[in-house]
């Protein structure tokens, strides 16, 4: 037998009360750890060049590493191949990064700041709840108080995406 009774708690409209563990941040991964995992998968990368290189790519964000070393441990796709064409229609981060680019359409006031972090050469402040948001999504990193892109698949995707968005806008005027 199973019993309910009404809720005469207050719920907060933005947080649900299914929120009842503690929140675990996961922190990116270091190049060692990377090359760790790539042993893990059958990758034979004894240097550390290909585990700099795939950081210098996804900044050891930890589902866009296991995604790539998935991918390369089936030998589905050279590691030349995934980092030159990660941040395109045909790269496997395609739908991960068009889950972002949707996001930010649906938001302009988080695109806007997501933009300017990406045209900044150095870390940038932004307003705390754009900060947090940008930062939950892995979009950003935190330098202290400031942001800086979360990696370089995110730098040249959402920097082309953009200039692909203007120039559409500029044609449909």
């Amino acid at each position: 037998m199973v019993h309910s009774t009404d809720i005469y708690v207050p719920l907060e409209l933005h947080q649900s009360p299914f929120n009842v563990g503690l929140p675990i941040q996961l922190d990116s991964f270091s190049q060692e750890e990377v090359q760790q995992l790539a042993q893990r998968y059958g990758l034979n990368w004894i240097d550390g060049e290909e585990a700099r290189q795939l950081m210098a790519m996804v900044g050891g964000h930890p589902a866009l590493v296991h995604l790539a070393l998935y991918h390369l441990g089936r030998k589905e796709i050279t590691l030349s191949q995934l980092l030159e064409t990660a941040p395109t229609a045909s790269g496997i981060y395609f739908h991960h990064l068009q889950r972002h680019w949707a996001t930010l359409q649906k938001q302009p006031e988080l695109a806007q700041a997501f933009d300017t972090v990406l045209n900044a050469s150095e870390a940038v402040p932004l307003d705390p709840i754009l900060t947090y948001k940008l930062s939950s999504m892995g979009l950003i990193k935190l330098s202290g108080s400031q942001a800086i892109a979360g990696c370089e698949l995110y730098r040249r995707f959402f920097t082309k995406k953009e200039q692909q968005h203007l120039i559409y806008t500029a044609y449909s005027l």
